[in-house]
């Protein structure tokens, strides 16, 4: 019985292992990163196919100097410039005799034969006749452009002073109280521009005598002018006329200072019916030194105020106007 109860207490435990099966292993992420280096160089080789598809030769040419190196040299230190790393003073760094000199070399513009048609040459060849036609070209454009400007602005202001002309007849006419003036408006066409005068005729009279004050009639007639001139761009000059009669007044008043008064009156009225001031380019009184009537000094007509539509451009050939009457 002891010997029995001995041996069970030398009994060895019993362990049980439990073993899982099925499943993977884990094997990393480095796949990963070459798949995605793989299809990033694809993406690369496509957009540079795309590149050479859709670039012209110019283009592809601007893409090579852009990618040329300007200069090439061995070294990377200070000390491999032109210079060697001396300078001008006796400051600065030290040269090294073990560094070399750094070598400029300039790079072709174009690559030889670069339509592989056997002929080097033939680039420049055809870039230098491109060239000169192309300037050739472009001075015959300027030519013809500039003197295409000069005829279209021409034309313009001729068609402006036909316009300005229809529009003061018809104004004229359309008020009945101004009616019986239009004989007093003269409309014609001087190497200055178009000139508007305003005359004295026998009976109907602008101004008093002796007077620079205008008569009614005279600004409503200045204010249609205002009306017809308004939006054109034309600086304006303004004259003023007397006959040959000699002023009697005995304080040294002329027909200089008449002339001049009754230009600056209505360049007043001008600007009271909406002219721009800045427009008006210069207001001059001429006594009776340009006579309308050169063979009576003394004829009515002789007295008036011209408004003038200064030019901007040249004269055109068809200058042959007939004044209104």
């Amino acid at each position: 019985m002891a010997d029995k109860k001995k041996d069970e207490g030398n009994v060895a435990p019993i362990i049980i292992k439990k073993v899982k099966k099925g499943g993977h292993g884990h094997h990393g992420g480095a796949w990963k990163v070459a798949y995605a280096d793989f299809v990033t160089a694809m993406m690369a080789f496509f957009l540079l196919l795309w590149l050479l598809q859709a670039t012209t030769e110019e283009q592809k040419l601007g893409i090579a100097d852009y990618f040329a190196p300007a200069s090439v040299s061995r070294s990377t230190s200070g000390s491999g410039g032109i210079m060697g790393g001396r300078t001008l003073t006796k400051e600065g760094a030290n040269p090294n005799d073990q560094t070399p000199v750094g070598v400029m070399i300039k790079l072709p513009t174009n690559p030889p034969d670069w339509d592989n048609t056997g002929d080097p040459e033939e680039n420049t060849a055809t870039e230098e006749t491109e060239a000169g036609q192309s300037d050739k070209k472009e001075q015959a454009a300027e030519d013809v452009s500039d003197q295409q400007l000069e005829d279209f602005l021409a034309k313009r202001e001729e068609e402006q002073f036909a316009k300005v002309q229809e529009a003061l007849r018809e104004a004229i006419e359309d008020v009945p109280d101004l009616r019986k003036l239009s004989s007093n408006l003269l409309i014609d066409q001087t190497e200055e521009g178009l000139r508007i005068q305003i005359v004295d005729e026998a009976g109907k009279s602008m101004f008093p005598s002796g007077s620079a004050n205008m008569f009614d009639h005279t600004r409503e007639i200045l204010s249609l002018v205002v009306d017809a001139i308004a939006q054109l761009p034309q600086q304006i000059a303004i004259k003023g006329h007397t006959d040959a009669t000699p002023f009697s007044a005995k304080n040294g008043y002329t027909n200089w200072e008449l002339s001049t008064d009754r230009a600056n009156s209505s360049r007043r009225a001008l600007v009271s019916a909406g002219l721009r001031p800045e427009r008006i380019a210069s207001v001059v009184g001429l006594a009776d030194k340009e006579p309308m009537d050169e063979a009576d000094p003394y004829a009515s007509r002789n007295r008036r105020i011209s408004v003038i539509l200064l030019r901007e451009t040249g004269l055109p050939p068809q200058t042959a106007v007939k004044p209104a009457e």
